[in-house]
């Protein structure tokens, strides 16, 4: 079952959460693939579980997709930029909030439109950004653009971000309806993206969504979700031995459906403490994919 919600946590699936303070670990994994068409792959990822204890106490796992536009090489510099400055930001910080992760998506943006403007054959080059923290017993979240954070608890799919496009305020105005907008002609038209401007806005949430085991969050660019339905999304992950499996499952399923894009998957499992599975340490990786325990 698919539930759509708004772009922050809910204060029901933050209450339910709280009723589950079990002690539990958090399963990572991201795959890109640069799909049936494009020759080259201008999404980038991270997911990132530091091996510092104090730094994962402090800090938390860090989950990032960012989907690069501008054609040619530079939509991969623009994504390339934003995955490692977001991570190198966040990190840097004293310690780990939502507001250090807005502030490290807005030091992206001051980096990819300096590096725009500094090689004319990068002018005009953005990405989007889509970014998931788990901290403890909470998880925060960053975003600009149409890429996507989902939630699947307890068998419903929830998506947890709100697409800055042309056809999402088309849905919101009541012009055309959700189904209408994934095969409209305006579709991929996004309203905001990193480096496209010298300031951005980021959204956030109002407050932190507390975790519980069983939750799964999925992050991906439209490389995905234009190709494969929430419905199915939601059927294969809940399906899926592992989140590896899952990223595996995704984008063969994307690639199936015919690949028009680039697709990046990533997705975090919380899991009892002491559960045995994937972890970032031992993940195949794939261009620009870091995963780093």
């Amino acid at each position: 079952m698919f539930k759509q919600k708004s772009a922050r946590p809910t204060e029901e699936l933050s209450a339910v959460a709280r009723q589950d303070d079990a002690a539990h670990d958090v399963l990572i994994s991201i795959r890109t693939d640069v799909g049936c068409v494009r020759e080259a792959n201008e999404d980038s990822g991270v997911c990132f579980k530091p091996s510092d204890p104090t730094e994962l106490a402090s800090h938390g796992i860090l989950i990032l997709v960012a989907d690069g536009m501008g054609g040619h090489a530079s939509g991969e510099v623009a994504s390339r930029i934003a995955v490692e400055t977001i991570k190198r930001a966040y990190y840097r910080a004293k310690e780990g909030s939502a507001e250090a992760l807005r502030k490290a998506f807005e030091e992206a943006n001051e980096q990819i439109y300096a590096a725009a403007h500094e090689d004319p054959k990068l002018l005009g080059m953005g990405t989007t950004g889509t970014a998931l923290v788990i901290l403890g017993g909470h998880a925060f979240a960053a975003h600009v653009g149409d890429s996507r954070l989902y939630m699947l608890r307890g068998g419903d799919l929830y998506q947890l971000t709100e697409d800055h496009s042309e056809v999402m305020e088309m849905v919101k105005r009541g012009i055309i309806s959700q189904e209408e907008a994934r095969t409209h002609e305006n579709k991929n038209v996004i309203l905001r993206a990193l480096g496209t401007g010298p300031a951005v806005e980021v959204s956030t949430w109002d407050a932190p969504l507390a975790v519980r085991v069983g939750d799964q969050f999925l992050l991906c660019s439209d490389g995905l979700h234009d190709m494969v339905e929430d419905a199915l999304i939601s059927e294969i992950v809940a399906a899926a031995t592992d989140p590896h499996d899952a990223c595996d499952q995704l984008v063969a399923k994307a690639r199936e459906r015919g690949g028009h894009d680039n697709i990046t998957v990533g997705i975090a499992a919380v899991v009892p403490e002491g559960t045995n599975g994937t972890e970032a340490g031992n993940l195949r990786a794939t261009r620009e994919v870091e995963t780093i325990r």
